[in-house]
């Protein structure tokens, strides 16, 4: 049996980016899914591939940040599929922007919250109750690995996706024993059609030199992880934020300059221990 044969999915942010494979891949893995973005276009296209491969989905066009399209896209699915099962919140983008705090601007923060921690809330909030009625649910947030960091440059975005990481612990102590599990995924670098619209092409290679595995991340990678943590095989994990990023923030900040040097640390003689 596939790891989320029958399950009823909404997957926001499925027009690009992380959301179109993920798509394909829990469609793959049995679900029924209910996709989401605020580009039609890109949704479409999104939808198209996950029927030519065989799965079962629909589209609902929805924009995020309003309330309304959410209880919309929630009750479409109702409407489709008998309920919800799934949340996957992987809606998400950072400005341009969004550089440092003493540039930034009221309107530029506030939009950046209301896309990336106002909207995932929201569709906890519209989400649940249908879950209750099925016995329980899973919710996997996508954050960020810049939660977990400082950066030099996106304080908003870094500020939002730490709020998402507050939003699963919080989702999963209020509702744990209501059946409901919730928890968020911080992906690194991870190789995408957006990426270069977001990050320059020095930064994504200073990040690629940080990596503690051979090869950068790619959307499967998250996808991956979405269906292990929206399956039953994580039953038992709740309020978990998994990172998923080949190891780039488990390492000191001179780890590449260090291996640059060809070495993997202090050349430490016995003398000099002594």
């Amino acid at each position: 049996m596939r790891a989320l044969e029958g399950k009823s999915v909404i997957l926001t942010g499925a027009g690009g980016g992380i959301g179109r494979p993920t798509a394909l891949m829990l469609a793959a893995a049995g679900a029924r899914v209910v996709i989401s973005d605020i580009h039609e276009a890109n949704l479409a296209e999104t939808l198209g591939q996950v029927k030519q491969a065989g799965g079962e989905a629909i589209a609902v066009r929805a924009d995020v940040t309003r309330e309304d399209d959410i209880r919309a896209l929630v009750q479409a699915t109702v409407n489709a599929f008998g309920g919800v099962d799934v949340l996957v919140n992987n809606c998400g983008n950072s400005f341009h922007k969004d550089r440092d705090i003493l540039s930034m601007e009221a309107d530029i923060w506030d939009a950046t919250m209301a896309l990336n921690a106002r909207a995932p809330m929201l569709c906890c909030k519209h989400a649940i109750p249908e879950m209750f009625k099925r016995g329980g649910g899973a919710i996997v947030n996508i954050t960020s690995g810049a939660a977990l960091s400082g950066q030099l440059g996106i304080p908003a975005y870094s500020a939002a996706k730490a709020a998402v990481i507050s939003l699963t612990r919080s989702v999963a102590t209020l509702y744990g024993a209501q059946g409901i599990r919730c928890n968020a995924i911080a992906p690194g670098l991870i190789l995408h059609d957006r990426l270069a619209a977001v990050f320059p092409p020095e930064q994504i290679r200073i990040d690629a030199e940080n990596i503690l595995s051979p090869r950068a991340g790619t959307p499967e990678d998250i996808a991956h992880a979405v269906i292990f943590l929206a399956s039953d095989a994580a039953a038992f994990i709740n309020a978990h934020v998994m990172p998923v990023d080949g190891g780039l923030l488990a390492h000191t900040p001179t780890y590449a300059q260090t291996r640059a040097m060809g070495s993997a640390g202090p050349n430490i003689s016995k003398d000099k221990e002594r």
